[in-house]
């Protein structure tokens, strides 16, 4: 158990953003599986634009490795372009 009010504290902010980073991860995940769920290329591209933000935005925050977010991007992307060519 900490003992100083710092260590206090940071122990309060760490569960904060433990919690906030679960959140859009979740969030994000959940954006993933369903861009991945759809078979309609127009929609599918519409929503990758949210979906390559919300990526970014893991990546800057530290919430996922920025290369993990240039894979899933890739892997998205790629899996768009299939749609495309199949339409």
């Amino acid at each position: 158990m900490a003992h100083h009010a710092s260590a206090k504290k940071r122990i309060r902010q760490i569960a904060v953003r433990r919690l906030r980073n679960r959140y859009y991860g979740k969030t994000t995940r959940n954006a993933v599986r369903d861009l991945r769920a759809t078979t309609d290329a127009t929609q599918a591209t519409s929503m990758f634009a949210s979906v390559v933000s919300m990526l970014d935005k893991l990546a800057k925050r530290g919430v996922i490795h920025k290369n993990a977010a240039s894979n899933k991007k890739s892997k998205l992307a790629k899996y768009i372009n299939q749609l495309k060519k199949a339409a």
